[in-house]
């Protein structure tokens, strides 16, 4: 991937489309695409690769082996790519890669990986990382992926595409966020999230499904019905408790396996996971969730 990333890339500190401005330190080993603007009293290490149109506003930090994709922009104060916060880390190389179009915010830290995790924390295209937002090492975003303020992100954390994280929320290492799933404000995120789930609570707990977030992506009424079907299934009220998971899952995959968002969801559950689920909290009929 890098290889791809980095193609095309020379340096262009001559180019009539390549702003520097004079108080910024840009490393004679950076390379740099066309059309870049690095602004007021950034920095840009010796590994860094800063892919065509991307903009560092002002007071911008870029360490390590770090990619900035094509015109993303990153905020005043925001720090990319620097050594990440463990103690097992000894200088290796590692990396950091950030996706086309993403946009960083002011006051943002992004850390490189780690050699005992995958080597890289990546951050994918067209997101947006509100103020004050941390992702930590090894870390792992898709694409379109939204982080509100303040949001702080574990080592080795992984967020599906079109996930969205409320503000001031806090999630554990290792936990698994999946696709258009949605973390409400101010929740600790200590186990995985379903993909199009919905959690919220001082502890997050299971609260339904993301609805407005399928209804505004074009999901039909009869693929909703079905999702609403395997939610009642897979996570009844207690006193429905007549199987055990297992049995519901089986039951959802016969019932429903052939929807690809319903075999999404079941792959999710039965991947690997060091964390485990996020448990069910008061649950919440369809009426209470539509837009």
């Amino acid at each position: 991937m890098e290889e791809t990333l980095t193609k095309n890339i020379q340096i262009n500190r001559s180019s009539r489309d390549c702003y520097i401005h004079p108080s910024a330190i840009v490393s004679e080993k950076a390379k740099l695409g066309q059309g870049i603007h690095i602004g007021p009293w950034c920095i840009v290490g010796d590994d860094v690769v800063v892919e065509d149109g991307a903009k560092l506003i002002a007071n911008v930090i870029v360490e390590g082996k770090t990619v900035l994709g094509k015109d993303s922009v990153y905020y005043p104060f925001s720090t990319i790519g620097l050594a990440p916060q463990d103690l097992k880390y000894k200088g290796e190389l590692t990396s950091c890669i950030i996706g086309a179009r993403t946009i960083v915010r002011e006051q943002v830290t992004i850390h490189r990986g780690t050699a005992i995790g995958n080597g890289v924390t990546r951050v994918g295209s067209d997101c947006l990382i509100m103020v004050n937002s941390h992702i930590a090492h090894d870390c792992y975003l898709g694409d379109r992926v939204i982080i509100v303020n303040n949001v702080v992100l574990g080592g080795h954390v992984h967020i599906d595409d079109d996930a969205r994280i409320m503000g001031c929320a806090a999630i554990h290492q290792f936990v698994r966020i999946g696709r258009g799933a949605l973390v409400g404000g101010v929740t600790g995120v200590e186990s995985d999230v379903i993909p199009y789930g919905s959690v919220i609570g001082n502890r997050a707990r299971l609260v339904g499904m993301h609805w407005i977030w399928l209804k505004r992506n074009g999901v039909k009424n009869q693929e909703l019905h079905a999702l609403r079907g395997v939610y009642r299934i897979l996570f009844p009220k207690e006193n429905e408790q007549e199987m055990v998971f297992d049995e519901r899952l089986k039951l959802v995959h016969e019932k429903f396996g052939h929807i690809e968002r319903v075999k999404e969801i079941l792959d999710f559950i039965q991947n690997p996971s060091r964390r485990g689920l996020v448990k069910v909290g008061r649950m919440i009929s369809s009426s209470e969730n539509d837009d």
